[in-house]
Parts: structure tokens; C-alpha cells; sequence
């Protein structure tokens, strides 16, 4: 990837940060930023921008609303699924209904995932 390239990703993706939808919003804000490890939102990746992502168990979290659901929307999406995933991500994908009617179902299977990744199972996301 270029210099310029580079740069443009990285302006886009603060762009990005600015213009989150709720769902990202509530995901990011309720819980993800809440974590005692470090993730980020809106973050660049190689040349595509994921919307969140755990780099100490390289876990990316996608967000998907309606643009998602056509045909096209799902080749790209598997493509770019492809790439993170041939660099050792796992992508989680989950909708943006999902967020809006089993929130605390998606952050409960987020942090399985974290635990199965090298967290370890008696990793606890908050203090009890």
C-alpha cells in the first residue's frame, strides 16, 4: 500500500469515527470501550477500514445494517472477510437488529470469542 493510500485510509477511517450509526454507537460506548484491553473503532486494516477490532486476539467486529443484505453486499463482504481472515482475524459479524434486540447476547458471544482466543475462560470483561 502506498503513502497516499495510507493516509487516505486513515482520513477516511477519522471521517468514519465521527459519522458511527446508534448500533455502532451503543456497541462501541456500552461496551467495547469499556474493556480492559484495548480495541478500536473505525480502524484500518491492510486497505480496507473494519469497524471495531481487538488486535491481542486479532478479533474484527463488523456491524452489518441493510446494504449488507443484497447480493453484491454479501460477495463483498465474503471477499473482504477472506483477506482479514488469510492475515489470522477472526471477523465477527453481527447485525445492525441483532444490536437493537440482543445486545447483551452479542456482548456475551464477543467475549467468547476474546476468552477462545487467548484470553482463557477465566478472563472476565469487568471487575465482578
Amino acid at each position: 500500500m502506498s503513502k497516499d493510500s495510507g493516509e487516505k485510509i486513515t482520513q477516511i477511517s477519522r471521517v468514519l469515527r465521527g459519522n458511527m450509526t446508534r448500533e455502532e454507537k451503543h456497541l462501541w460506548y456500552d461496551f467495547l470501550k469499556k474493556l480492559p484491553i484495548p480495541a478500536y473503532r473505525q480502524k484500518p486494516l491492510g486497505n480496507c477500514i473494519v469497524d471495531f477490532y481487538i488486535p491481542c486476539v486479532k478479533l474484527v467486529i463488523e456491524l452489518d445494517g441493510s446494504q449488507h443484505c443484497s447480493q453484491s453486499g454479501r460477495e463483498r463482504d465474503l471477499l473482504r472477510d477472506e483477506r482479514l481472515i488469510r492475515t489470522g482475524n477472526l471477523v465477527l459479524r453481527y447485525s445492525n437488529e441483532d444490536i437493537r434486540t440482543a445486545f447483551e447476547g452479542v456482548c456475551l458471544d464477543i467475549v467468547k470469542h476474546i476468552r477462545e482466543r487467548g484470553m482463557g475462560d477465566d478472563w472476565m470483561p469487568f471487575p465482578e
